[in-house]
């Protein structure tokens, strides 16, 4: 969101518009691809490098965008920074968790975590918002609580990450919902709340000699350092689908990037995935398709709008 308005929209490019969309939910679910390649370091040292090397990456995007007013304005606001602290807190966890779950071999499980958000979000809007449900989505909400379920009785396992991926996510949600700040003004500044701490602690692991950052792999380096062109380069993407697009053709897009990733866990990391699993990620997808079909008819046909990984 910016201080400044356009003078004047850009055309609606449809075709652009949806390679835009393809480019930033695809990068999106090529995410793993990235994290895999630096999985030899501690996930918590690269959740650092995401947090540093993230203000610079999207403080270039705010000057490409022109919403540096937008970051003024919220900096002036300490009810905002505060709420934005706590945001911060949660998005970090996220991607705390997804960095640890794909280092370890947990790609199909994180997968279905960002499958089930979208239906986390809407039982956050009912208990804290207050917002009503429809039977439709009450069952929907049902079915994903059988799928889960099912992973604790049928196969003996809680999927500690999905839950916890989908709880942050969904969490971190509602809290930008409530906020009155822009996207990427607001990623700037939840990453610059954070990079204190990141730079304190990636400097005392550099002392102590045991961060890989500096360590003599310049081509390493670089790619620790590609952590926040990573977080970024999607959101310029999306940033631009979002201006050629209706918000409900965006929104056919929303489901690419757990689908990218769990094709990645089963058919390129070769995660086993069992009947169990099978039984469960099934429950998932008829909860989201009785979820989309109930909020097409409450909003008159429009598509719900799409749910991103941060």
């Amino acid at each position: 969101m910016s201080a400044r308005t356009p003078a004047a929209a850009p055309a609606r490019t449809p075709l652009a518009g949806a390679g835009y969309a393809l480019g930033a939910f695809g990068l999106w679910g090529a995410f793993p691809l990235y994290f895999k390649a630096v999985a030899s370091v501690p996930a918590t040292e690269v959740l650092g490098h995401r947090v540093v090397w993230s203000v610079a990456w999207v403080a270039v995007l705010l000057t490409v965008l022109r919403q540096w007013p937008a970051v003024r304005a919220v900096a002036r606001d300490w009810r905002t920074l505060g709420m934005l602290a706590v945001s911060a807190l949660l998005i970090s966890c996220n991607w705390l968790i997804f960095i640890w779950a794909v280092a370890h071999d947990h790609v199909l499980q994180a997968s279905l975590g960002y499958f089930i958000t979208p239906l986390v979000s809407v039982l956050l809007g009912r208990i804290v918002l207050s917002e009503s449900l429809s039977r439709q989505q009450w069952a929907a909400v049902g079915v994903a609580g059988a799928g889960v379920l099912w992973m604790l009785v049928g196969v003996g396992s809680v999927p500690w990450i999905s839950l916890g991926l989908a709880a942050t996510f969904g969490s971190y949600g509602l809290a930008r919902k409530v906020i009155a700040v822009g996207s990427v003004p607001g990623l700037f500044i939840e990453t610059a709340l954070l990079a204190p701490l990141a730079l304190g602690y990636l400097v005392v692991l550099g002392v102590e000699g045991t961060g890989r950052f500096g360590s003599g792999d310049v081509g390493f380096d670089l790619l620790l350092a590609a952590a926040g062109l990573v977080t970024a380069a999607p959101l310029i993407l999306f940033a631009q689908a979002a201006r050629r697009l209706r918000l409900a053709s965006v929104g056919l897009f929303q489901y690419l990037t757990p689908t990218c990733q769990m094709l990645l866990a089963v058919l390129l990391f070769g995660e086993p995935f069992t009947s169990g699993q099978v039984i469960t990620f099934a429950c998932i997808w008829v909860a989201l398709a009785l979820y989309s079909t109930s909020a097409w008819r409450r909003r008159g046909g429009r598509r719900p709008a799409p749910v991103r990984d941060a």
